[in-house]
């Protein structure tokens, strides 16, 4: 009896603490939305380490551990600083540019002959630098001011173009959509199936569309948890009897060692005396803030993008288009960039994947702290968690980025001068790979088409402030 008491005053707090009745949803359904955006995230786990070490064993062992952790404590932020449903984790694009563009740079930067654990830690301090632009402009209301700046329409059209961008990376990751040497991109072949080195693929493309055809009947016949259900199936399907995965031979992770090459080259291992030693200080000075502005931009403009195109989704925005809160997200955001550098990950910021938790009817921080909840557990339940296929988690991208497209019918067709910068944004997501890319050509777009048209005074000066940069990352590449 005194246990169903306790129960009750649990669910209570619960409920009371994130204003569930307010916003129209249950314990239950934050929990099951939580849970389906871990799953359709869950990957970055596995791809950060691969992504980062550059082939070094103690690296991965320590990103792996950098990437449950900084996941936890920034989604966690999200659940109890913000008070909504988004989670963080090491971002994909981010990541690729850190290891692949910024740890290289290192050598000539600091003028010695660093291995890959040096560039790595050297790297790291750029990163926890850059957290801490995120902070101050996050503090004194800059990224807000930068927010609202956004024209109404390319606000609206982010989300539509983060749809889109959702969808290509789930019809990429299912292989339903290949490389084309023609055209680019192009349809898998159905009809190889019969080739043996086309089985696999081939045979992962049909399983996506099954996935998504069983993920839209469960959404329509309002069956909670469908897109987790049909993640779970998919996943099933996924060995047997499509058989286009594998079970590992061993479960058994060796714990200690992790954790021994987490606190020997990761953890707290931000090299700032190696990054500034070059003999050439200004030159030195230079390239850092040219590198720091790059993660600057790129992650800004991503969160912000990814905040407002979901907020969207999940009915979050007031009828300006801004987000209530928004100053505590990316404050959750920023503090998670410094945060990750300090435990040995790239940038971290909020994922498009949150989409899929707020599809399943998360609206509260409640799904977040679900979420982060699931990021700790990943430490001790890696093997499992990397039992999930990405062809089982595709047909939950198709899907969510189908839902967010429906967002563009509000947008202002009427006006050609709104009408071609939403457009521009919109398409230039997918296209592009970028949401930055997308956001930046909306902006650059409203403001010129303005200016020709003699409408500058419709235009804040903020807005041109932001264009100009996105001028200055296209020109000089950053």
């Amino acid at each position: 009896m005194s246990g169903k008491k306790s129960n009750v005053k649990e669910r209570g707090g619960l409920e009371n603490y994130f204003q569930l009745k307010e916003h129209g949803t249950t314990v239950k359904t934050e929990i099951v939305a939580g849970l389906t955006t871990f799953f359709t995230m869950a990957y970055i786990i596995f791809v950060n380490p691969n992504m980062l070490s550059m082939g070094n064993s103690q690296i991965f062992n320590g990103v792996f551990f950098a990437t449950c952790i900084s996941a936890f404590i920034g989604t966690a932020l999200m659940a109890f600083l913000a008070k909504i449903p988004f989670a963080q984790a090491s971002g994909m694009g981010l990541n690729a540019f850190f290891a692949f563009t910024v740890m290289p740079a290192m050598v000539k930067v600091t003028g010695q002959e660093l291995d890959v654990i040096g560039q790595y830690q050297c790297a790291l301090a750029l990163v926890f630098m850059s957290g801490l632009l995120f902070i101050l402009i996050t503090i004194i209301g800059a990224r807000e001011a930068i927010v609202k700046a956004i024209p109404q329409n390319v606000k609206i059209a982010i989300s539509g173009g983060i749809g889109l961008f959702l969808a290509y990376l789930g019809l990429q990751s299912a292989h339903i959509v290949v490389p084309d040497p023609a055209v680019q991109v192009g349809l898998i072949n159905f009809s190889a199936i019969g080739d043996p080195e086309m089985r696999i693929p081939v045979m992962s493309a049909i399983l996506a569309l099954l996935g998504l055809f069983i993920i839209t009947a469960l959404y329509k016949l309002r069956v909670k948890g469908s897109i987790l259900i049909g993640i779970i199936i998919t996943g099933i399907l996924a060995y047997f009897p499509f058989g286009v995965a594998t079970l590992p031979e061993s479960f058994s992770i060796n714990f200690a060692a992790q954790a021994k090459d987490f606190m020997d080259v990761s953890f707290l291992r931000l090299d700032f005396a190696t990054l500034f030693a070059g003999k050439n200080l200004a030159s030195t000075i230079a390239t850092v803030l040219v590198l720091i502005l790059s993660f600057s931009m790129v992650d800004m403009f991503d969160t912000i993008g990814t905040l407002l195109g979901t907020a969207g989704q999940a009915g979050l925005l007031d009828k300006e288009g801004n987000m209530p809160r928004m100053k505590q997200a990316l404050l959750s955001d920023a503090i998670a960039t410094s945060a990750g550098a300090l435990l040995g990950t790239s940038t971290v910021t909020t994922f498009v994947e949150s989409t899929a938790g707020i599809a399943e009817g998360g609206r509260t921080g409640l799904t977040s702290a679900t979420t982060a909840g699931c990021f700790l557990l990943a430490l001790v339940a890696a093997p499992f968690v990397g039992l999930i296929p990405g062809v089982a988690t595709a047909p939950a991208l198709i899907f969510v980025g189908a839902l967010m497209i429906s967002g563009l019918k509000n947008m202002n067709f009427d006006d050609i001068s709104e009408a071609i910068p939403g457009f521009l944004t919109v398409a230039m997501m997918p296209l592009t790979y970028s949401i930055a890319n997308g956001i930046g050509f909306g902006l650059i777009s409203h403001c010129v088409i303005k200016l020709f048209s003699g409408k500058v005074k419709e235009t804040s000066w903020i807005t041109w402030l932001l264009s100009f940069f996105f001028i200055l990352k296209f020109v000089l590449a950053i």
